[in-house]
């Protein structure tokens, strides 16, 4: 029995023909392997959704929210930063944008005026702004006594010592030798900003050492008692004088509103100055008494010595007018007297007779005789007296 093959390849897999006494043909194809002998397998079930591809779609939409979030978180950023970006200065301030530390702009090219402005954030950029117009205020406590805050809010000293605390206690030197508390406020205005801002690490500390150097400077050319009782607006006048010369000697950039000084005794010495002050007071009033009445005593009397002048000069001038008077008529009745005297002698006697005898009642004029013989005059004393006057209606 003979078997004639005929073989045909392709590709992988190859064909076989078998020639037999019966015919039959097998068309086999060959795999990588050749599957077992038996049923084919049945086929693998079509793919269907599972947990895992749930969760897959979960993520992928939790991770597209949460891009949405991200960008409109980024987008909010972007606006803040930009946001942050402009300020706003006041109608008394004023500004300067430093770009890492260095202002843009030269001189006043660099200041910034009320309104709105733009700057890059920091550290890129720095604001800083300058109380233009606003008042400012400054004190120095070097010269006074340590207050607690509680105490001081109250307005109660502290504990009085039998000396002072050297150590808490600050105090200024007058220039006779004594000791006094002393403390200054001072209220000034920014004139120059960018020399305030910029020529002084801290302009503030500069004006705060030139307020104490000021203090200390006119107390130590000053007498305690000017001080603290008999010149105290004098020196409070001499410390602001002397403030005013040293911002302009340091070029501060300031205007000084007002400095105000309030001084004290030492606390442990207060009793002690407050009989002084008790002893000078009385003192000062006897005196102001005591210049009352002079001032009172040499009025009057100036008033009577101005009407006693004022009288002699009118008396002097009347008679001197009398005296001048009668010069006159004397002048004027001298022709006559020469002319005639007996018949001047008889005028001026009847004259003064009738001025002797203006009060009495009956009077009798006895001419001398022509004869040269007296006359004989009879009185009678015991008449009758006369009777009082009536009146018309029957009255006395």
């Amino acid at each position: 029995m003979s078997d004639s093959h005929d073989h045909s390849h392709s590709g992988p897999g190859h064909h076989h023909h078998h020639g037999h006494d019966h015919d039959h043909e097998h068309d086999h194809d060959h795999g990588p392997s050749t599957p077992p002998k038996g049923p084919p397998a049945a086929p693998p079930p079509p793919p269907s959704a599972s947990g895992d591809d749930a969760g897959s779609q979960a993520l992928a939409e939790a991770l597209g929210s949460s891009f949405v979030i991200v960008r409109l978180l980024m987008i909010g950023l972007v606006a803040l930063f930009f946001f942050k970006c402009f300020f706003i200065l006041g109608p008394q301030e004023k500004a300067v944008v430093l770009r890492f530390g260095k202002p843009i702009g030269v001189g006043n090219a660099a200041l910034l005026t009320a309104g709105w402005h733009f700057a890059l954030p920091f550290p890129i950029d720095e604001v800083k702004r300058i109380p233009f117009q606003e008042i400012q205020k400054v004190t120095s406590t070097t010269g006074w006594f340590f207050v607690p805050k509680e105490m001081e809010d109250a307005g109660n000293d502290p504990q009085v010592g039998p000396n002072m605390n050297l150590a808490a206690d600050g105090y200024v030197i007058t220039g006779d030798t004594n000791i006094v508390h002393s403390r200054a406020f001072l209220s000034y205005r920014i004139e120059d900003p960018i020399r305030f801002a910029f020529d002084y690490v801290n302009a503030t500390n500069a004006i705060q050492s030139v307020l104490d150097n000021a203090l200390i400077y006119v107390a130590a050319h000053s007498q305690v008692d000017r001080i603290i009782r008999d010149d105290v607006a004098g020196f409070q006048d001499r410390v602001q004088a002397r403030v005013n010369q040293l911002v302009r000697t340091y070029n501060l950039g300031i205007a000084v509103e007002q400095c105000r000084v309030e001084s004290r005794a030492p606390l442990y010495l207060k009793k002690s100055f407050e009989e002084v002050n008790n002893a000078l007071s009385t003192r000062d009033k006897m005196r102001n008494d005591a210049k009352s009445y002079e001032n009172g005593t040499l009025s009057r009397a100036e008033a009577e010595a101005a009407g006693r002048r004022s009288r002699a000069q009118a008396e002097s001038v009347q008679l001197v007018s009398q005296v001048r008077a009668d010069a006159q008529q004397f002048l004027d009745i001298l022709p006559l007297y020469q002319s005639n005297p007996d018949l001047y002698h008889h005028l001026l006697l009847a004259e003064k007779i009738g001025q002797v005898l203006t009060n009495v009642q009956d009077k009798w004029y006895l001419p001398q005789r022509t004869d040269g013989k007296t006359r004989e005059v009879r009185l009678q004393l015991s008449r009758e007296p006369l009777k009082p006057a009536t009146s018309l209606n029957g009255n006395q």
